[in-house]
């Protein structure tokens, strides 16, 4: 793993890993990046320049343009690729899935295309030593009833236009592999939470709405059940399969934490109650935290229940989480209250926690 090559490096999960591997391995680093929204410099704290990181290069570009792509794969001729680069909040996919089609599928497809490529004319050695790991969902495989977890051989029934379009890249990754012959890897997790994750997101979303009053909007019944995973946790994961998994297999990656939305919300508040009591909170105007929760109409088509079954992951490659969920959230929310500046500076001008999503149903027949 001479030249990592690591896309949507800038986003909440690819940072994390960024730390992960400059910290614990010697690769060198390239990050490709198209800075949307979502994606800020702010988040690698002055590592693209930064002289005392010299592994690490920085270049903005968008993965669906092939151009670019293929500039990248020849001037720095990767020993693996890790793919988090993507279009990745459910409500927006719903307003426009026009970008999640064009970075999700059509981005994985040129990154796809780049790795065949260099690897055609390359030397049996480099060919055997290459990797692509692509990042994905648990939400391409629908929705749980009450009992019962995702595995890797779980059939594919996305029901969201960000989970089809995640789905799509799988099984371009699953070609490739079929086809060509490139040593890709599949890994899908559960919900990340952590530091860096923009506030459009659920636990973030809370954490800032309440510390300055805000309602705290909860999708119908708040019923809705995820599976948590520590975000360094995911990325150790993402690591361990990048040196040790097998090409052409999948790796789910859970954090065996389900909670429904509703009690997500509920622990924050009495966390921030905790960390920051109401009663010394000036934006709380005499309320407490669990106050300002309010029940919105509800997603369209909001799967009902996630959880992973991680069995295979643990199994063959002695991967499991190190932070339990309590521990886990109480580190984030301790980060976003430490992080204020952070929170303000991406999402100015950019996003202003409104609701997205809302849709316009054609109803069925």
């Amino acid at each position: 793993m001479d030249t990592l090559l690591v896309t949507g490096g800038a986003g909440f999960i690819g940072c994390n890993f960024l730390r992960l591997v400059l910290a614990e391995t010697e690769a060198r680093v390239v990050v490709l990046d198209k800075l949307t929204y979502a994606g800020s410099l702010k988040s690698l704290e002055g590592l693209p320049d930064d002289p005392r990181n010299p592994r690490l290069r920085f270049l903005r570009g968008d993965i669906a343009e092939r151009s670019t792509v293929q500039r990248v794969f020849l001037e720095h001729r990767p020993g693996a690729v890790v793919n988090f680069a993507a279009e990745s909040h459910v409500d927006r996919s719903i307003d426009d899935a026009s970008d999640f089609v064009r970075t999700n599928v059509v981005g994985a497809f040129e990154l796809l295309e780049g790795a065949r490529l260099q690897l055609a004319a390359a030397p049996a050695a480099e060919r055997e030593r290459f990797r692509f790991l692509h990042v994905s969902t648990d939400e391409v495989y629908g929705s749980l009833g009450p009992t019962g977890a995702f595995s890797e051989s779980t059939p594919y029934a996305p029901n969201s236009p960000y989970a089809a379009s995640k789905a799509g890249a799988d099984h371009l990754v699953r070609a490739f592999h079929e086809t060509y012959g490139l040593p890709a890897l599949l890994t899908n997790c559960s919900n990340n939470y952590g530091p860096f994750q923009f506030p459009e997101k659920l636990i973030p979303l809370m954490i800032l709405n309440a510390l300055e009053g805000r309602p705290l909007p909860i999708y119908g019944d708040g019923g809705n059940v995820r599976d948590w995973l520590y975000v360094e946790d995911h990325c150790r994961g993402i690591l361990a399969v990048l040196r040790h998994g097998r090409p052409g297999e999948k790796y789910n990656l859970g954090g065996r934490s389900e909670r429904t939305n509703l009690q997500i919300v509920d622990t924050l508040c009495d966390i921030l109650e905790r960390e920051r009591p109401a009663a010394d909170n000036p934006a709380l105007a005499g309320r407490g935290y669990r106050d300002l929760k309010t029940f919105v109409a509800d997603r369209p088509g909001h799967d009902r229940r996630y959880a992973i079954d991680d069995a295979k992951i643990r199994g063959e490659l002695g991967w499991e989480p190190r932070h339990d969920f309590a521990a886990g959230l109480r580190a984030t929310v301790r980060w976003y209250l430490a992080n204020r500046a952070w929170c303000e500076a991406v999402q100015a001008g950019r996003y202003g926690r409104e609701r997205l999503g809302l849709g316009i149903s054609l109803g069925r027949s």
